[in-house]
């Protein structure tokens, strides 16, 4: 249970870092754009800098994910030899 919780701690984060990423690059944006009058162009930029930003945070979750589910099968594939061997013995 408690590895559970861990997990959505660590992955319950990630839309809201995603959502994020995208605000904080479209408020910059539109910040540049009022400063430097060059409505929307800098907008734009900024936005996609925050979708980029953001597919990057999805990315390495996705990627520790896959890391997390290969090394519990590997635990669980060796659980299952030694049960196995244990078995064999007796």
């Amino acid at each position: 249970m408690q590895h559970n919780l861990k997990d959505l701690g660590t992955y319950g984060t990630v839309g809201l870092e995603f959502g994020l990423s995208v605000l904080v690059g479209l408020l910059m944006g539109q910040w540049l754009d009022k400063k430097f009058h060059t409505d929307p162009w800098l907008t734009f930029v900024g936005m996609s800098f925050g979708v980029a930003a953001g597919a990057r945070t999805l990315w390495r979750a996705s990627r520790k994910a896959q890391q997390e589910i290969e090394a519990e099968d590997q635990r669980e594939l060796q659980a299952r030899r030694e049960y196995h061997e244990r078995n064999r013995r007796n």
